[in-house]
């Protein structure tokens, strides 16, 4: 007999998961949670985790996600949806919206309850986007706000906080440009395949019918024409019948002959002609050949020869998309409290950067000028000597400008544990304190979606395995922390660091590339770049069918281009691992304890007015 959990939210995850088969109409469905993002594949549905506490939020955010996947188990065909999707991503993204709300429309008249529960999720993603604080349609996505659109409709339901918001910001445009062809709503909402009629109607009545790719529906002209060919090469005998061969029989030899005769000069004659319309088509017009098709833009800037094999599945996305705010600070207590020891030596590392950052922006004056602003200290002498001059002082400018920071973590699975623990808080202690001497900083981590390729070698197999096809994995790059983001917001999110699953492989070349792109995109006067690395880049998926030092060689030109382009600043730290083989600019440590001296020493050497001095410091090559 098991023993039974002594945790409180197992009865309820029990109950959950069993309402859930039963509402998706499958015994043999598998429901997990994890704290994972929530997902669905074919046969399983991962809804999000539910604490010992059971806080309400996330009671009814387990329930809403429950509810959603199952009605989608239920009322969708994903072979319909594949053969009526366009291949346009504006298209794309409405057609996917709509179809997501008439799955819980339809649901919500055959079960009630799932409205208000799915209400509570939509209303948790819309105060999670920050949808209650748009002001313009242009900030809102138009596909989310026609998907809220088309379940307002369908259902009479008012839309949560929020979500409201950006449905009402779009919905004017909507119904006056695809009114007419909204009135049909309700008559196809049970029929997925008239629901997607509908809505490529629809998205060609907003203007993005060049998006909507062939007609699924129209039959196929090839096809047709071979059809009508067969038909005349069959009926083609029947026509001459046998009264025709009868004459032919009747005919004398010498009419016969001189048929073939003039039958034969007339091919020859045709010929000729086909002869000499091919020859003038061959000779070229005078005047410029026709232009090349533009080549597609290279995939690095670095290196032209650089290939991806594909970009579709690659994301850029900020941690507060990856988890649930309630997650994040669970993660977050946790990063504390692994690190409670640390936060002194790093606390005191932060105050004296600080003071040497403060020294350089405090106002300094230049004294015994002609003019300026009158030295008051010096009225004494002229009271004593009337014959002194007066004495002026004029400010000196600094040498500190503006600047921003941006420090780049990996987030490979060789920073498990200890090491990216460590990471994340001294970028959270550095990033308050350049915040606090006024210079902006900026998080970002670089990682992958997956382990041994994901999706993009799905899709490499699907196409025939094509020799040397580049880069072979889904890039997940990560914004903990935007440059104009105050610390105090964004705190929680490198709790995410700390997320199961999220560590995976490491293509550095890339990432560099990316955070650069964001530098150059600003306007600050100097900008400091700094990578925190445990490793070479490594991905089995892309090495196993490209040359061994393929994703090193790329890494390599993009630090050379940018120490060549001169726009950023770029140091690095190693940790175990020497990075000075990469970056001029670096230094290696040994123990991970030593992190937070290494960057505190590394960003005041860069921000050392002494040349000469920073040029030793930052040019150095040692292993701590």
């Amino acid at each position: 007999m098991s023993k039974p959990s002594d945790n409180p939210a197992d009865p309820f995850k029990k109950a959950l998961a069993e309402a859930t088969k039963v509402m998706a109409d499958d015994p043999d469905l598998t429901v997990s949670y994890s704290v994972d993002p929530a997902g669905q594949t074919g046969d399983s549905i991962r809804l999000p985790q539910v604490s010992r506490r059971m806080s309400r939020q996330e009671v009814l955010m387990a329930r809403g996600t429950a509810d959603a996947f199952a009605l989608r188990h239920r009322f969708h065909d994903a072979g319909t949806a594949a053969r009526y999707a366009p291949p346009g991503q504006m298209a794309r993204d409405i057609y996917d919206a709509m179809e997501t709300a008439r799955i819980e429309a339809v649901g919500a008249q055959y079960m009630p309850g799932t409205a208000g529960n799915i209400d509570a999720k939509i209303g948790n993603e819309a105060q999670r986007k920050g949808y209650e604080q748009i002001t313009s349609s242009a900030d809102a996505p138009l596909a989310v706000a026609a998907g809220y659109l088309i379940r307002h409709l369908a259902t009479g339901r008012d839309l949560p906080t929020g979500a409201d918001n950006v449905m009402n910001l779009w919905r004017g445009f909507i119904e006056e440009q695809a009114g007419g062809t909204l009135e049909s709503l309700k008559d196809t909402l049970a029929d997925q395949k008239a629901f997607a009629r509908f809505t490529r109607q629809i998205i060609k009545d907003l203007g993005y019918g060049d998006q909507l790719g062939d007609d699924p529906d129209a039959p196929d002209d090839d096809q047709d024409d071979e059809a009508e060919s067969g038909n005349e090469e069959e009926e083609q005998p029947d026509s001459t019948g046998d009264d025709a061969e009868g004459e032919e029989a009747e005919a004398s030899p010498e009419q016969t002959q001189e048929d073939q005769q003039d039958a034969s000069e007339a091919q020859v004659s045709m010929d000729d002609q086909a002869d000499a319309e091919m020859g003038e088509e061959t000779e070229m017009p005078e005047g410029e050949a026709p232009m090349d098709p533009p080549q597609p833009a290279p995939a690095s800037d670095a290196d032209p020869d650089y290939r991806v094999f594909t970009t579709d599945f690659d994301e850029e996305i900020g941690a507060a998309d990856l988890a649930e705010p309630a997650e994040l600070e669970r993660l977050r207590a946790y990063l504390d409290q692994q690190l409670e020891p640390l936060k002194g030596a790093v606390s005191r590392l932060a105050n004296k950067l600080q003071r040497r950052l403060q020294a350089k922006q405090n106002r300094s004056w230049e004294f015994d000028r002609e003019e300026g602003i009158l030295d008051a200290g010096r009225l004494a002498r002229v009271v004593a000597s009337p014959t002194t001059p007066l004495s002026f002082k004029v400010e000196k400018d600094t040498e500190f400008r503006d600047t921003v920071v941006t420090l780049l973590l990996d987030n490979s699975g060789s920073m498990r544990g200890r090491p990216i623990s460590i990471a994340a808080i001294c970028a959270d202690v550095m990033a308050r304190t350049l915040e606090r001497c006024d210079v902006k900083v900026e998080i970002l981590g670089f990682t992958t979606k997956a382990w041994k390729g994901g999706q993009s070698r799905e899709a490499w197999l699907k196409d025939g395995r094509s020799p040397a096809p580049g880069r072979l994995n889904d890039l997940r790059h990560i914004v903990y922390k935007s440059a104009d983001a105050p610390w105090r917001r964004t705190r929680p999110n490198l709790g995410l660091m700390m997320k199961e699953g999220l560590l995976k492989e490491n293509i550095d070349g890339e990432a560099l590339e990316w955070a650069y792109r964001r530098m150059m995109a600003r306007g600050e006067q100097r900008k400091v770049l700094m990578v925190i690395s445990d490793g070479a880049p490594v991905d089995d998926s892309t090495l196993s069918v490209n040359p061994a030092n393929y994703l090193e060689k790329h890494l390599r030109d993009v630090i050379a281009m940018i120490e060549r382009r001169k726009g950023v600043e770029l140091a690095a730290i190693g940790i175990g691992h020497d990075v000075t083989r990469y970056y001029d600019r670096a230094v290696t440590i040994t123990d991970v304890e030593q992190l937070a001296g290494a960057m505190t020493e590394q960003l005041a050497s860069l921000f050392d007015s002494d040349p000469r001095k920073r040029a030793r410091v930052l040019g150095m090559r040692r292993v701590m």
